[in-house]
């Protein structure tokens, strides 16, 4: 393939989540105008990267990017998350919009692993959502904290997005987010020809939840905090 109350439970503590989702924090421009570094919390993409330089392995094995490709990505660990440095694939699976529908998508499903407060799927146009492999000899994420609605900072070329672990997918292969994770990095989101090849690291918080799993402003909120403590080193 490719929960419940307004309260964010990490490692086992409620915090009331935002009913708005924060604006992106602009940062200086450079002359033509864009932003010279973006993100969507207040902590730098450069930070976050510089804490998974090193990889301590947690799988038993390594992952494939692509069906066919080779197993050539480990999924590595702290004390505090779990990371891999992978593609990214554009899931488009759960409820149907304008862009993810079975039209725009060959190998679109209206589910997703995981639904929503109000029992319906994902919606991959709206909610920034990441892919775990199913688990399996190579990694069982539940082992390492890693649930549903688990938050996750996703890092492309100097931009930061949080998201949540929406869906599962297939046993052997890493490195895939919702429509609009990729939008938001601005990476192509289109479902047969976008997504990057390469340069795309995620850090999932372990024993961290959003709940709602729809919650975007929650993910952001919890997101910051666990990112800042991560750079931090605890």
């Amino acid at each position: 393939m490719r929960v419940q109350s307004l309260a964010l439970v990490v490692a086992g503590c409620a915090v009331l989540a935002p009913t708005a989702s924060p604006a992106p924090r602009a940062e200086p421009a450079v002359p033509d105008g864009r932003p010279a570094v973006w993100r969507e919390g207040d902590v730098l993409a450069a930070d976050l990267l510089a804490r998974v330089q090193d990889c301590t392995p947690v799988s038993q094995g390594r992952y494939r990017s692509d069906s066919g490709a080779p197993a050539t990505i480990p999924v590595c660990g702290t004390e505090d998350a779990v990371f891999w440095k992978a593609d990214m694939d554009i899931d488009c699976d759960g409820r149907p919009g304008l862009e993810c529908n079975a039209r725009t998508d060959p190998f679109f499903t209206d589910t997703t692993a995981y639904q929503q407060s109000d029992g319906r799927h994902l919606d991959a146009e709206r909610l920034p959502y990441i892919v775990v492999p199913l688990p399996s000899r190579i990694w069982d994420h539940r082992a390492h904290g890693v649930r549903g609605g688990a938050v996750a900072a996703v890092i492309h070329e100097g931009r930061v997005q949080y998201a949540v672990v929406g869906d599962t997918g297939p046993h052997d292969i890493i490195g895939e987010a919702s429509y609009a994770t990729a939008r938001a990095l601005g990476i192509d989101p289109d479902p047969q020809s976008g997504g990057t090849g390469s340069g795309v690291t995620y850090i999932v918080f372990k024993d961290s939840r959003v709940n709602p799993i729809e919650d975007h402003a929650g993910a952001v909120l919890v997101g910051e905090r666990l990112a800042r403590q991560f750079v931090r080193g605890g």
